[in-house]
């Protein structure tokens, strides 16, 4: 049997696309982002049957971000987008969506056959 579709969400793009006062709490925003991209593991993303496996890489205030069944977090030594693109360049073997707006991002990760969404794919508000 595959593997799941492996699911990369860019954290910082993800919780930054949307003005609602992220910034006050980098950490409580993205532990909000994780506890949603939970209901996505097993029912999927849409237009994408479940399970998928999905991994929240974090950064910066972030990185203390803890796992929940369904998400595992990758707290990224240096950059996040150099680790989302190690992380799509270790599973090259698999089915790999991207999720961020980040135009340079995209393009390093579609170089190495990864699909890419944007934000609005797993944000509900």
């Amino acid at each position: 049997m595959a593997a799941p579709l492996l699911v990369i969400v860019d954290a910082a793009n993800v919780v930054g696309s949307v003005p609602d006062g992220w910034w006050r709490d980098r950490r409580g925003a993205t532990e909000r982002l994780r506890d949603r991209l939970a209901a996505y593991a097993e029912g999927g993303l849409p237009g994408r049957a479940g399970p998928v496996e999905i991994v929240l890489v974090v950064e910066g205030a972030a990185r203390g971000v803890t796992p929940v069944p369904g998400v595992r977090v990758e707290p990224a030594p240096g950059s996040g987008d150099d680790r989302m693109v190690e992380l799509v360049a270790e599973a090259a073997d698999r089915d790999r969506l991207v999720v961020t707006a980040d135009r340079e991002l995209r393009r390093r990760v579609t170089e190495l056959g990864a699909e890419v969404t944007g934000p609005r794919t797993v944000r509900s508000d």
